[in-house]
């Protein structure tokens, strides 16, 4: 018996090749098929035994194959940028290469440029509500992960969720006075008209959960300071449920790229430094081009809706 594919291959092509049996004939009780009987014949005749060794079928070349100078490219832009495939396509774009998001995709994941997940996602189907600018905005706060003078500082931070344009402001404290000033600030500085805002269940922006069980009146429980300056200023203030923070889930996903991309990358020593580096960050990021706006920028987004 045969032990190797070579041996097996040489047990019917031998035969054949000392006209010791016909190769029509060879076919009619041999396992394989007729044209692997004459490769084996025609590649033995011009290499010999060597050329029975089994070889790789897959294709040297592709014809459309990417070029070397361009994947290259599309690996020094992940390793500055950190900038998904889509956006990458963008960008390549600006710069005259043309090139399929998947493409791109295909090319970062060879590399082991991608982010791994341990567990695997479920992917729903959401209804997405089409939304005017100014109709719902969401708020939350990121602990700034660097401390200075051994004091923590904490961002605020205000999204549209109708054209993404943002807004930061750092405070030294989390409390509700800072939640209501920077409300104030947000409404001063916001390029339209806030109607709606949505926050987490912090005590900085509700006592509806802490303080309603401790009331004096349950039925009529005090209202939280920040829902007053939300009547004051004619805004409806929405809660997330509890433990859902997918539920504020455009202003949880600006503070991952305020981590990847200001924080772990930009050095600052002093808490002016940081508000100054962090207006920058915050402009660049309204120019920055999204894939949940279909390549338009939060700037564009707002002009467009006006329109």
């Amino acid at each position: 018996m045969a032990k190797t594919i070579k041996e097996e291959r040489l047990r019917w092509v031998l035969p054949i090749v000392n006209q010791k049996i016909r190769l029509v004939d060879a076919v009619k009780v041999c396992p394989y098929g007729k044209r692997s009987l004459e490769r084996w014949v025609s590649q033995y005749k011009q290499f010999g035994e060597d050329g029975l060794e089994p070889k790789s079928t897959r294709p040297r070349s592709q014809l459309n194959e990417t070029l070397v100078r361009i994947k290259e490219r599309i690996i020094e832009l992940r390793n500055e940028t950190k900038l998904c495939a889509k956006k990458l396509s963008w960008q390549l774009k600006k710069e005259g290469i043309n090139l399929h998001p998947r493409t791109i995709g295909k090319i970062i994941k060879t590399e082991g440029l991608v982010r791994r997940y341990k567990v695997r996602k479920l992917r729903y189907k959401y209804i997405k509500v089409p939304l005017s600018k100014g109709e719902l905005v969401e708020i939350d706060i990121k602990y700034v992960p660097q401390t200075m003078e051994n004091r923590q500082y904490y961002q605020f931070t205000a999204i549209d969720c109708a054209s993404r344009w943002r807004y930061l402001s750092i405070y030294e404290h989390m409390g509700s006075s800072e939640a209501m000033a920077f409300l104030k600030e947000v409404i001063k500085v916001a390029p339209f008209r806030i109607r709606a805002i949505k926050t987490d269940n912090g005590s900085c922006f509700t006592n509806r959960y802490i303080g309603y069980s401790k009331s004096i009146d349950p039925i009529n429980p005090k209202i939280h300071a920040f829902d007053l300056e939300c009547q004051k200023h004619n805004i409806i203030h929405y809660l997330i449920d509890p433990g859902k923070p997918a539920q504020n889930g455009k202003v949880e996903r600006s503070h991952r790229s305020d981590q990847e991309t200001f924080y772990d990358q930009v050095d600052f020593s002093a808490v002016e430094e940081l508000k100054y580096k962090l207006k920058l960050w915050n402009m660049y990021y309204n120019d920055l081009e999204h894939c949940g706006l279909n390549g338009k920028t939060p700037n564009q987004m707002l002009e467009i809706l006006t329109n």
